[in-house]
């Protein structure tokens, strides 16, 4: 993917009080979605000059290139955003899993009659992944 000039691209995002808008990620070719996090005005500068995708990590306070630490990074296929500027969504070509539990997508839980079901099971350790004893 080329490089996309950031400036017109966040003359339309909506950020919130804290400066941050969520961000959907999506296998651009299943259509399967894979997790949400968020992501800054960095966030989204970097995400669309490299063509590497960047959120914004709430707990270390700091720009979280995915797969950085995992190797499981994603890499930007369309970047897309709802009607009111409010949502990013990524169209990404997801190295492995993308869930820091070894899944391939963080939405592995459903609230079903019967119960809370697992969904989607463990493809690799998040000791394996992080390299963690």
């Amino acid at each position: 993917m080329s490089a996309i000039d950031p400036a017109a691209v966040l003359a339309h995002i909506a950020f919130d009080a804290n400066g941050l808008v969520p961000a959907i990620a999506q296998q651009h070719d299943t259509g399967e979605v894979l997790m949400m996090a968020w992501m800054n005005r960095d966030a989204v500068v970097e995400t669309l000059t490299t063509g590497r995708v960047c959120y914004w990590s709430r707990s270390r306070k700091g720009l979280w290139r995915k797969g950085e630490s995992s190797g499981q990074q994603q890499r930007l296929v369309d970047f897309l955003f709802d009607c009111d500027g409010d949502t990013i969504l990524l169209k990404v070509d997801q190295d492995g899993v993308a869930c820091h539990t070894g899944r391939r997508t963080c939405f592995f839980t459903s609230a079903r009659a019967e119960g809370l079901t697992e969904v989607a099971k463990v493809q690799v350790s998040p000791e394996e992944l992080y390299g963690k004893s």
